[in-house]
């Protein structure tokens, strides 16, 4: 318990200095994970914050992007403008264009990745993107440490695996599942500062004659969980990027479930997602056009 000792506190409030302080004050009980804080403020409305908070915003370890000689690895303090401006392969583009669309950019420099995945809205804008890349979230407690799917890591709307006295400490992002170019495409009742109604993203690796030789597609906000379409992965795996739009139909989004709500009715959510995916295949293509 050195470390909550160490740590900044007030009543309930620790501002943990490091990794070891953190741990050890959620061994002490259940709290409120506390970072960008972006979710956690508004979701609060007009009631007051109540019960333990852990803050983790000042662990400089967690504030990193780091890469090893099997992932790249994004802290639980990384905000959406770190994103945007490390030097990360293409394949993270899809990831990069869903972070300029987070909100503001106040927002932007307190919203974390982790946060996202961690606050489990089913329009969480950064899920699709890391579905692509098969991500993993590495979670931290005193009983030791432990990896698993981001796709596993979500169980429902405002759900997750994490046990109460476990944090995520990084996103990691596996070296195999970063060929290619991401995509990521959004649509929402205006341009920014909006919950989309549906989004889209894409990584995509050509071989010879713009053939598809490995193609990664994930939806979000139309269903509790955004959704890697394997289906679809498969069926144009192999084929002619030039005619690839005109192979996507209906039947390839059977497995979603969105609702009706206040920003669209499922009927549209289905329709735009499907014209979503063929619209990044048709950018796609001409962007590889471009560089031959």
């Amino acid at each position: 318990m050195q470390g909550v000792l160490a740590a900044d506190h007030h009543d309930d409030y620790v501002r943990a200095p490091d990794l070891d302080a953190a741990i050890a004050t959620l061994a002490a009980g259940p709290c409120r994970i506390l970072a960008g804080g972006t979710d956690v403020f508004p979701s609060l409305q007009d009631r007051p914050l109540v019960g333990r908070v852990l803050d983790i915003s000042g662990i400089a370890d967690l504030r990193q992007i780091t890469q090893s000689d099997d992932h790249w690895s994004i802290g639980a303090a990384v905000n959406w403008r770190d994103v945007i401006r490390a030097a990360l392969p293409a394949s993270f583009d899809g990831l990069k264009a869903a972070a300029r669309e987070v909100g503001s950019w106040q927002i932007q420099n307190r919203a974390t990745l982790v946060g996202n995945i961690c606050n489990a809205s089913p329009a969480a804008d950064g899920v699709p993107a890391l579905l692509t890349m098969d991500a993993a979230v590495q979670l931290q407690s005193c009983r030791g440490s432990r990896v698993m799917p981001l796709a596993s890591f979500i169980t429902g709307n405002r759900k997750t695996k994490r046990a109460e006295d476990e944090m995520v400490t990084a996103i990691l992002v596996p070296k195999t599942a970063t060929a290619g170019q991401g995509y990521f495409y959004k649509l929402g009742a205006r341009r920014y500062l909006v919950i989309s109604i549906g989004m889209v993203a894409m990584r995509l690796l050509c071989g010879k004659q713009r053939t598809i030789s490995e193609i990664a597609i994930a939806v979000g906000a139309c269903s509790e969980v955004a959704t890697r379409l394997h289906d679809l992965e498969q069926h144009l795996c192999g084929q002619p990027l030039a005619g690839a739009a005109d192979m996507v139909s209906a039947s390839h989004f059977a497995g979603l479930s969105p609702i009706d709500d206040v920003r669209a009715p499922a009927s549209y959510r289905m329709d735009a997602v499907e014209e979503s995916v063929r619209r990044l295949l048709v950018q796609a293509g001409s962007d590889i056009g471009h560089e031959k």
